[in-house]
């Protein structure tokens, strides 16, 4: 199967890393559905720029968490774009807070959105690509998720259920020849980290080897890999994409 033949979906993909990857696959041949929620004219951004790559690509409005939604919009996008034959779980929000005093509602919507979500839609389109005997299911993880951190115990938590989500849909779906893996990007220059002050910035650059923060494209050329046919017997792994934070 060529590139020009596959369609991928990639969830959350209207900004900062999900962009990215959208515009990567897009350039590679692949039609890009391009996922999002609250935020439709940056997701129209999006499709502009894989428009003016002269990629293809649509765009796709549900909630990652919510199971009828998932449901219903793959179902629409399997009978007029085909597939997806490419999954990129990428959807994740934070809402940071010390564990004494996080609310329960925190809890709950960081760990639907960030990890059932990842769930929610592998499920709907692990048949398709069983039945073709191709597929690529790709969660996008985090740093987070392997060394934890103060204030984000439910982020945390949701990242690090992500690999084990990976490593057990790997071995189920390794007999139908479909691969899963997963990327944990560590700090990236995106509209989360935008928002971190200058001194603290500089703290975290202060523990990476490489001295400086990520770009979404370094995310995005490692699940262009993950998506292509050169990591056909490569399942149920995770790239670290951190410039050597954890090691």
């Amino acid at each position: 199967m060529s590139p020009e033949s596959k369609t991928a979906l990639v969830t959350g993909g209207s900004r900062g890393i999900g962009r990215a990857i959208c515009l990567r696959l897009a350039a590679m041949g692949y039609t890009v559905g391009v996922n999002y929620v609250s935020n439709p004219s940056a997701a129209e951004e999006t499709l502009q720029a894989i428009n003016d790559l002269g990629g293809k690509g649509f765009l796709l409005q549900f909630n990652v968490a919510e199971s009828t939604a998932v449901q219903k919009a793959l179902k629409a996008m399997s009978e007029e774009y085909g597939g997806p034959d490419i999954l990129v779980n990428n959807a994740g929000i934070t809402r940071d807070g010390l564990m004494a005093r996080m609310k329960e509602d925190d809890w709950d919507s960081v760990v639907d959105t960030n990890l059932k979500g990842a769930f929610l839609c592998s499920k709907a389109v692990m048949r398709g690509m069983m039945k073709k005997r191709w597929g690529r299911i790709i969660n996008i993880s985090s740093v987070i998720g392997f060394l934890g951190n103060g204030g984000q115990v439910n982020y945390s938590a949701a990242k690090a259920g992500m690999t084990g989500l990976t490593k057990s849909m790997a071995r189920e779906l390794a007999p139908r020849q479909v691969t899963v893996n997963a990327v944990a990007p560590g700090y990236i220059v995106t509209d989360m980290t935008s928002e971190l002050s200058e001194d603290i910035q500089e703290a975290i650059k202060a523990q990476v080897p490489l001295g400086k923060l990520g770009q979404p494209e370094d995310v995005a050329a490692c699940v262009a890999f993950l998506a292509s046919e050169e990591s056909a017997y490569l399942t149920g792994q995770t790239l670290h994409v951190n410039g050597g934070m954890y090691m």
